[in-house]
């Protein structure tokens, strides 16, 4: 009998790319959604004929123990969150409430389906649970690279939740014994991320600009270096940790660092452009507390979970900029159909 795999968060850029690698692995795959949401609008509109859905919200004990029961996973992946950094200054009350109290609520709600008693240890659920922790929660780094026993000094309130989930996810199984791990994923993007990350919004504009559809890209700040990685690696990993026979936290990323000014670099020159004409650094896009530099020591996942990127970081801006730029052509020229049939 094939496994049941639930995923919140399903229609962002990871959850898609997990959810076809889990259809891939013969799994049931159901993405939780929220109300009216219509994934047919969505990353996964490909997949819809293979997937379930189920409603629920992680700002809702009681939707996500209904949603738990209802489906019975045999692992749950929690992607769902305000993933945007920048925007958690804005919603620092919601960050928190979906980031790090949502994880708390899945949990809670793993562990009254599953039956755990509060008052033992040596209870164990069937069902295994990811968290997505993130390398945002080492912001001010302690050392470098970092690794999974790295002190956390997150500088966001993305950050901050985040760690909270972390912890939570650590407390659940050492307290009731429950499969739970987190997996400490670097910075990975994918033609799927949202265009206000930076990556993509330099990948897209260097097409348009290409196109001649926009002249200027404005940025915050250039010397900020991060460990850059394809998500449709990342999400094989998230799968790996939940295979092992001892749940435990992995750090996940390349191992290398770019600067923004790197990504702009490589993407410009893709499309035979030099791209100090056309970006311009904007001081209102500096964060209030800068993450200077974030660097992955993915030792642990390569030896255990066997493990390892498939792509360079140049190959990955590349594949970017070109997806980027086969989009914005193929919107150019229905723009100009649509518009020589009005004549």
């Amino acid at each position: 009998m094939s496994k049941r795999a639930l995923i919140t968060g399903i229609t962002g850029q990871d959850g898609s790319y997990l959810a076809e690698h889990l259809l891939g692995l013969g799994y049931q795959v159901w993405g939780m959604i929220r109300g009216q949401a219509n994934p047919r609008k969505s990353r996964i509109s490909q997949l819809m004929a293979d997937l379930s859905f189920v409603d629920g919200d992680l700002m809702d004990e009681g939707s996500l123990v209904s949603a738990i029961d209802q489906v019975q996973p045999d692992e749950v992946y929690n992607l769902g969150a305000i993933s945007f950094v920048p925007l958690s200054w804005q919603q620092a009350e919601l960050t928190t409430e979906i980031n790090g109290m949502g994880v708390l609520r899945m949990l809670e709600a793993i562990r009254l389906v599953s039956g755990l008693d509060k008052s033992r240890t040596s209870n164990s659920s069937d069902i295994r649970f990811y968290q997505a922790s993130s390398s945002e929660m080492f912001g001010k780094v302690a050392e470098t690279p970092q690794h999974e026993t790295t002190i956390f000094h997150p500088r966001s309130p993305y950050g901050v939740a985040k760690t909270y989930g972390h912890y939570i996810t650590r407390n659940y199984r050492e307290s009731f014994g429950m499969y739970a791990v987190s997996g400490i994923l670097f910075n990975h993007e994918s033609p799927r991320r949202g265009t206000e990350f930076v990556t993509r919004k330099i990948t897209l504009a260097a097409a348009n600009i290409k196109l001649g559809h926009q002249d200027k890209l404005h940025l915050g700040n250039l010397d900020a270096q991060r460990d850059w990685g394809y998500a449709g690696d990342y999400v094989k990993a998230m799968h790996l940790m939940l295979q092992q026979p001892t749940p435990t936290d992995y750090v996940v990323g390349s191992g290398t660092m770019h600067s923004v000014r790197d990504a702009a670099r490589i993407a410009f020159e893709t499309v035979g452009l030099d791209w100090r004409d056309h970006v311009v650094v904007d001081p209102d896009l500096i964060r209030p507390a800068e993450v200077e530099t974030l660097c992955a020591n993915p030792a642990k996942a390569h030896a255990e979970l066997g493990w390892k990127p498939s792509l360079t970081f140049e190959e990955l801006i590349q594949t970017m900029v070109e997806s980027d730029l086969r989009q914005a052509e193929r919107e150019q020229k229905y723009a100009e159909l649509t518009l020589s049939s009005a004549w």
